[in-house]
C-alpha cells in the first residue's frame, strides 16, 4: 500500500474516531445508561457494546471500567469492563491494520526498529505497553494495528493485561454506589498488574543487556 493511500484510510479513519467522539459527548449518556440498566439480564451486554465503542473513541478506560462496577456491581461490572475492553481492543486492531498495515515497518530507522522490538518482544511486549499508561486503550489498539505483530499475541496480552484494573475499577465502581463494601482485597488485582509490569520491565532489562553484550562480542 502506498503512502498516499494509507495517509487516505489514516484521514477516514480519524474522521469516523472524531464524529463518534462528538456524538459520545453529546448525547445523554446518564440517561442512556440508566434506560441499559432497565434491560435486565441483558444490560451487561448492552453496556459492553457501548463501553467498547467509547473506548474506541478514546474515551479513558478507568472511566468506563468504574460505570461497569456502579451500575452492575463488581463481580458482573468486572465482566463487562473486561468484555468491552477486548470489543475495543478487537475493533481499534482491525481498524488500525485497515488504515496502515505495516506503515512502521516500512520506514526506515527508528519506526523500523520499534516495529521489529514490538515483534520479537512479543507477548511481554504487548503486557507491557498494556501495562504502563502510556496511552488512551483505544489509541494503543490502533497503533498495534499498524505494526507486524500478529494478533494472536496481541489480543492474549491485551486479555491479561486488562483482568487486574478491570477488577480493581469495577469493584471501587461498586463500592462508590454502595459505600462500605470497599476492603483492602479490592487493591489486589492492582497490585498484581504492578508485580506483572515491573517483572516485564526487568525482564526486558536484562534482555537488552544480553542482547548488547552479544552483539559487542560478535563485533
Amino acid at each position: 500500500m502506498g503512502w498516499r493511500h494509507r495517509l487516505v484510510r489514516f484521514g477516514i479513519l480519524g474522521a469516523v474516531v472524531a464524529g463518534l467522539g462528538v456524538a459520545a459527548a453529546v448525547l445523554p449518556l446518564q440517561a442512556i445508561a440508566d434506560s441499559v440498566v432497565a434491560l435486565g439480564p441483558a444490560a451487561a451486554v448492552a453496556i459492553a457494546v457501548v463501553g467498547g465503542l467509547l473506548l474506541s473513541v478514546l474515551v479513558p478506560r478507568t472511566a468506563i471500567t468504574l460505570a461497569c462496577g456502579a451500575l452492575l456491581g463488581p463481580a458482573t461490572g468486572a465482566a463487562t469492563a473486561l468484555a468491552a475492553a477486548m470489543i475495543a481492543a478487537v475493533a481499534t486492531y482491525y481498524a488500525g491494520r485497515w488504515a496502515g498495515r505495516g506503515a512502521l515497518g516500512s520506514r526506515a530507522g527508528k519506526l523500523e526498529r520499534l516495529d521489529g522490538w514490538l515483534n520479537r518482544r512479543g507477548l511481554a511486549a504487548v503486557l507491557l505497553v498494556r501495562f504502563l499508561p502510556l496511552a488512551p486503550f483505544g489509541l494503543v489498539g490502533y497503533a498495534y494495528g499498524t505494526t507486524s505483530v500478529c494478533r494472536k499475541r496481541y489480543l492474549l496480552g491485551t486479555t491479561l493485561a486488562a483482568v487486574p484494573s478491570a477488577v480493581s475499577y469495577a469493584v471501587i465502581g461498586a463500592a462508590v454506589a454502595s459505600p462500605g463494601s470497599m476492603n483492602p482485597l479490592t487493591l489486589a488485582p492492582a497490585a498484581i498488574g504492578f508485580a506483572l509490569t515491573t517483572t516485564i520491565v526487568l525482564r526486558w532489562r536484562l534482555a537488552a543487556r544480553r542482547d548488547a553484550a552479544a552483539a559487542l562480542a560478535a563485533a
